[in-house]
């Protein structure tokens, strides 16, 4: 089976204006990481989550109670999309993206979104994505909740020391082949060890006895 991996990169959206339609835990989670990217957000439809109420009135975000309009995306960026069964939404955002060129993405609606929203780990600066390209979404979310237990708090505080460390390399260290040598010397010895354990849903599938059969016999 085919899939289209995209290729992998970050979004520059300080100051940028975003626009997210829906309402529920999900905008809340979307919402969440656009504010942390620095974005102007605006969130549109009929009701709100408490949360999004609560955002909505210390000025955090714009709040427009009703239906998504094609005019809601001037000077958008990007649109969220998190209402799950409104296709025809997701296929008019998708066509009103060609025209007013920005990025969509509509929950489980990949053949209607322009980029795919991975599942992200967050431990201080760090920002680990992982994505299946749409294959095993839930998978992806397995997988973050599996590494988010294993950056601990000590973790935090080794990625601090290692951008003092940096900072402090460039105003003391003019040779850059030796700031980088410092650098790798910072992290050498720096570990992450992983098992990965398969459910019995899959191991009584046969599938994978089979494809191990198909690779021992050509």
């Amino acid at each position: 089976m085919s899939h289209n991996a995209g290729f992998q990169a970050t979004l520059d959206l300080e100051g940028r204006q975003c626009v997210v339609i829906g309402g529920d835990e999900e905008a809340v989670e979307k919402i969440t990481r656009l504010l942390d990217a620095g974005a102007k957000v605006t969130v549109v439809h009929p009701t709100l989550h408490v949360d999004l109420r609560k955002l909505t009135a210390s000025g955090k975000i714009i709040h427009r109670g009703r239906s998504f309009r094609a005019t809601d995306a001037q000077d958008a960026v990007l649109i969220l999309n998190v209402l799950k069964d409104d296709v025809p939404l997701a296929k008019s955002l998708y066509e009103l993206a060609k025209t007013e060129r920005f990025l969509v993405w509509s929950i489980d609606q990949t053949e209607y979104s322009t980029i795919f929203m991975p599942a992200l780990v967050k431990r201080g600066p760090l920002r680990l994505a992982i994505s299946t390209s749409g294959t095993a979404p839930a998978l992806a979310r397995v997988l973050r909740e599996n590494l988010e237990s294993a950056f601990d708090e000590e973790f935090d505080q080794f990625l601090d020391w290692l951008g003092a460390l940096r900072e402090e390399l460039k105003k003391t260290e003019a040779n850059d082949r030796r700031r980088r040598e410092r650098l790798l010397d910072a992290v050498d010895g720096f570990a992450l060890a992983a098992t990965l354990q398969y459910p019995n849903s899959w191991k009584l599938s046969g599938k994978a006895e089979l494809d191990e059969v198909g690779k021992e016999g050509g």
